[in-house]
């Protein structure tokens, strides 16, 4: 019996020392959650699985980070503004290396500057690689990590793990279903992908990689990096999808000026909707390939139209007054001096386009900013067309002439008194008032060539110039049609008069713009002042009983407009007060909302943009457009361009434009966005709702 009972206690006693045992064994190896006392907001942990490789002498880890509120860790190629992550091991014992691996990450903008990483929780999965299994194992390392929100935080943890028997490690089934969850993230070599082409042009600094797959794209990611890439920074890449096809372009910048990219072996991480490859590749300096079906025929007959249709712009109203002025004095004329000043003005008008062409073309080589009517994004431009355009105002309401020379005043005189030179200038300033219109047409030749080589830049240009210039050059190759004009008398004199009315609205409208640069109330008194000057000149010139009438005209058609108006807005667009939420442009912010199945509706504008007041005015603020933009589920965003903005010009180029207006429709159904025509419909707007997912 007492046999039997000591025999029972020794089964007892070795039974509870094999479970101590395999407790011990089976117990997770990790460094617990570490936080840094200066940092809190950052929680890291580094993990074991247990899963021990005879074969390939590997075990596999895992560093876990948690990330509170808005701060971010970065990718191994972290993007202009970001440090990537660091793990020194080099303290660690019976270990040869270590192999990191990187989820996907997501592109972050902060103040105009890209950079990929990661937010919330991210897991690297790591392998690790002993020499002799026979020998413990003792892992000591110690972890920087970078993490930014405003600020940024360098931080260190130490993560130091007990010595580990290899041959008697056991599975932590909780620290290897997180290697799992990590690894899945992890981009996969795949056969199933392939790179079809990679093109560098040096001169552009611009990359594109042409890519191919199996199934047609949904909403790829495509980024690239390199052991020797080296300070190279990759834009946010423009993205055309062609069916299986996909071709990605990049603007390539180095704080060293220009670099050479050409032999140089990559990675390319892509990832959609299903799947995430890693690809290797070397890029050639093969031409660039063309991101569309579009071809330089066509973008220059797109060129001829838009500026065909600038004639008709609002921005353009007023020159076509001084347009109308001089095919009124010029009946008289002879066939070759009518032909020679339609000729001028059209050359001016070509030769404001090549200026606009050479300017373009210096920003673009200097790396800055490029877009349509930027140069009204400047106050002493603004300002050089305020005087400009008032000095217009004045010559045609008859308060000053330009007194030459008397030898050139003789020479005019005997060529019919009208000045080529002037008719070249006319040319000009009509060009530099219209940059500030959008037209059909324009934004798609405009965006073609600051993204071609110099020549079609050039020729783009000339033909939008020349497509402006059309009206002149029809009437410089048949002369004759001049005589179906009303013959000169003195009702020109008031017509004069309406002309100098119309500039003086555009002037008034130029001040404005000032705004934004000097105030509201010093732009208030210049306009105050020079409307009082004005009216004492005219009184002076013309006489009181002149002023008192311009008043009163001024005051009864006011009267008149609005009364009319009130009368007929059932059957006119009224406008309705601006009372939308609009929050500041932030691409992060438009992939969020859409994840939680909302629509985003994006309106990229600036206040001397005379086209997307009109959409503003007689499509957004109207409706249906208005009630729809209304709904709990859009969500209104709004981009301003009037001064210069990094940001927003990063986001144009990102949709294939290079001046405003620009409106995109984001939504479940359309991640990437829907662009809109330059000038809105309503329609256009309701459907573009409707597509991208938001249910009625």
């Amino acid at each position: 019996m007492k046999a039997t009972v000591r025999l029972r206690l020794m089964m007892l006693l070795v039974s509870s020392l094999l479970l101590s045992a395999f407790s011990v064994s089976a117990q997770p190896v990790s460094t617990g959650w570490l936080t840094h006392p200066e940092h809190p907001p950052v929680q890291v942990r580094f993990m074991l699985t247990g899963e021990v490789d005879k074969t390939t002498h590997q075990i596999n880890g895992l560093l876990e980070v948690n990330l509170k509120g808005e701060w971010k860790t970065y990718w191994r190629s972290p993007g202009e503004g970001g440090i990537s992550p660091i793990l020194d091991w080099s303290r660690s014992t019976n270990l040869t290396a270590l192999q990191w691996q990187w989820p996907t990450p997501t592109f972050y903008e902060q103040l105009g500057i890209m950079t990929l990483g990661y937010k919330h929780h991210v897991i690297f999965p790591m392998q690790l690689t002993f020499d002799d299994i026979n020998q413990p194992m003792v892992f000591s390392g110690k972890l920087t990590l970078p993490t930014c929100t405003n600020i940024c935080v360098l931080t260190e943890y130490e993560l130091n793990l007990p010595a580990i028997t290899l041959t008697e490690f056991k599975t932590d089934p909780t620290a290897q279903h997180l290697y799992q969850q990590g690894l899945a993230n992890v981009p996969t070599h795949s056969n199933s992908t392939e790179v079809i082409k990679t093109s560098f042009d040096y001169d552009s600094q611009r990359l594109q990689i042409k890519l191919q797959q199996k199934n047609e794209w949904q909403d790829p990611q495509i980024l690239v990096d390199g052991d020797q890439i080296g300070d190279d920074h990759f834009s946010q890449p423009v993205i055309n999808i062609n069916n299986n096809i996909v071709t990605a372009t990049y603007e390539v910048t180095n704080w060293l000026g220009k670099t050479h990219l050409s032999g140089k072996p990559v990675s390319i991480t892509v990832s959609d909707a299903l799947f995430a490859h890693e690809l290797s590749t070397v890029i050639d300096d093969k031409p660039l390939v063309k991101s569309s079906s579009t071809n330089l025929l066509t973008v220059i007959g797109f060129a001829l139209l838009g500026g065909l249709i600038l004639n008709i712009m609002p921005c353009v109203l007023p020159v076509l007054g001084m347009k109308l002025n001089s095919m009124l004095t010029s009946s008289n004329l002879s066939k070759k001096t009518i032909r020679l000043q339609f000729l001028a003005s059209a050359f001016g008008i070509l030769t404001s386009f090549w200026l606009l062409a050479s300017g373009l073309l210096i920003l673009k080589l200097t790396g800055h900013a490029m877009g349509w009517g930027i140069q009204f994004q400047s106050p002493w431009f603004i300002a050089f067309m305020v005087s400009i355009t008032a000095l217009f105002t004045a010559n045609l309401l008859g308060l000053f002439e330009v007194k030459l020379p008397g030898q050139l005043s003789t020479s005019i005189a005997k060529k019919g008194g009208n000045s080529t030179l002037g008719h070249f200038v006319q040319g000009m300033f009509a060009t530099l008032l219209a940059t500030p219109c959008s037209a059909p047409f324009l934004g798609t030749a405009v965006a073609f060539a600051l993204g071609a080589s110099v020549f079609e830049m050039w020729m783009v240009f000339t033909f939008l110039g020349l497509g402006m210039a059309l009206p002149w050059l029809v009437f410089a190759l048949f002369p004759n049609l001049i005589l179906f004009m009303p013959k000169p008398g003195l009702w020109m004199n008031k017509i004069k008069a309406l002309f100098g009315l119309m500039m003086l609205l555009t002037t008034l409208w130029l001040l404005t713009l000032l705004v934004p640069f000097i105030g509201g109330l010093t732009t208030l008194v210049t306009g105050l002042l020079f409307c009082v000057y004005l009216l004492y000149r005219i009184a002076k010139n013309k006489g009181k009983k002149t002023v008192i009438v311009i008043l009163a005209v001024s005051l009864l058609i006011t009267s008149a407009g609005l009364f009319t108006a009130s009368l007929t807005t059932k059957h006119w667009a009224t406008l309705i007060k601006d009372d939308l939420t609009w929050l500041p442009l932030n691409k992060n912010s438009i992939d969020q909302y859409v994840k939680q199945g909302n629509t985003v509706f994006v309106d990229i504008t600036a206040d001397w943009c005379i086209t997307c007041k009109a959409n503003k005015i007689g499509v957004i603020l109207q409706d249906p457009v208005y009630s729809e933009l209304q709904q709990e589920s859009v969500i209104t965003m709004k981009g301003d361009w009037t001064q210069p903005s990094d940001r927003i010009t990063t986001y144009l180029k990102s949709h294939q434009r290079f001046g405003v207006p620009l409106n995109v429709v984001y939504g479940p159904n359309a991640p990437q966005g829907l662009t809109l025509p330059v000038l809105l419909s309503s329609d256009q707007v309701i459907q573009a709702l409707e597509d991208a997912g938001r249910k009625q």
